[in-house]
């Protein structure tokens, strides 16, 4: 299996809703660090998993949705705790949507919210 990873970072704000979490329950920003691991068997005719340039556009294209928001007025968050494990899977899921890559088998999406906390999401998709 062969991978690819890129990441960006980007500062956003949020608040957790749904029980006492303290200062979290206070609008505050993270200094976020996201990475994309894209996973597929086979390359293409260029010897690329792939076109990296286009997994560059895609994934500056979500930082700018997030970048400077605050996660909770935004409508793929709502009714949801905006956690690192929600935006894990909502980037994931964005991200796949926009890959044209038939050979990418799995989208892995990974969110640091600090230098020592992270979460993930791997999605899997249908490849040839």
């Amino acid at each position: 299996m062969y991978t690819l990873s890129i990441q960006r970072s980007f500062v956003a704000r949020h608040y957790l809703i749904g029980g006492d979490w303290g200062p979290e329950n206070n609008l505050h920003s993270h200094f976020y660090r996201l990475e994309a691991t894209l996973e597929g068997f086979e390359l293409d005719q260029h010897g690329y998993l792939v076109d990296i340039v286009h997994v560059e556009a895609l994934l500056d294209d979500l930082v700018a949705r997030y970048r400077d928001q605050t996660l909770n007025d935004l409508p793929e968050f709502q009714g949801l705790n905006p956690s690192i494990e929600h935006f894990c899977r909502i980037v994931a899921q964005r991200l796949s949507d926009g890959l044209r890559s038939p050979n990418i088998c799995a989208v892995q999406v990974r969110i640091w919210e600090n230098a020592i906390a992270s979460a993930s999401y791997r999605l899997e998709r249908p490849c040839e």
